[in-house]
């Protein structure tokens, strides 16, 4: 229940700046959502069993069917990854609450599904800074999407094997 509080203040202490940083004082620069530099965790993408129709350019998953994380293009599914493994994950089998259940920064309101939706003209996602994530992030998750600072690469976990995308 704490948890659940001081993710609701810190969500309602962005809405007011349109800014959150995430275990640091402030975002850099034009920021939306950022992480700390040197850290060796990262945004853990959706796990999903039916891949969304009405998903927009630029959604992140991991699709559970063939264990590859993709990126929606022009409504296309591009893969990220090769077919990786969820052996070890725990699912949540508890049906989900009617409604929008979802946190939208950078705008009052939006027509894009997701859980997590940023959207703003003039800011962006700045992805967890991990240094060779491959050596550094001792038991990533499947799904796990961070930037590695030394191959200056986005990486992602498939839950065998990080990939990496410039």
């Amino acid at each position: 229940m704490k948890k659940i509080i001081a993710i609701i203040i810190l969500c309602s202490a962005g809405f007011a700046s349109a800014q959150i940083a995430i275990e640091k004082a402030q975002a850099d620069g034009d920021a939306l959502l950022d992480f700390p530099a040197n850290t060796t965790k990262g945004i853990l993408l959706p796990i999903v069993e039916t891949l969304p129709v009405n998903a927009v350019s630029g959604t992140l998953l991991m699709d559970k069917n063939d264990n590859i994380l993709k990126m929606n293009v022009e409504s296309v599914w591009v893969p990220l990854s090769d077919a990786g493994s969820v052996a070890g994950v725990s699912f949540n089998t508890g049906s989900e609450i009617p409604g929008q259940n979802r946190v939208i920064m950078g705008s009052g309101t939006t027509t894009a599904p997701g859980v997590l939706v940023l959207e703003s003209s003039n800011k962006a996602l700045v992805l967890p800074k991990v240094a060779s994530p491959h050596l550094n992030v001792k038991s990533p998750y499947p799904g796990m999407v961070c930037y590695d600072t030394v191959s200056k690469t986005m990486a992602v976990f498939d839950g065998l094997k990080w990939s990496y995308w410039k």
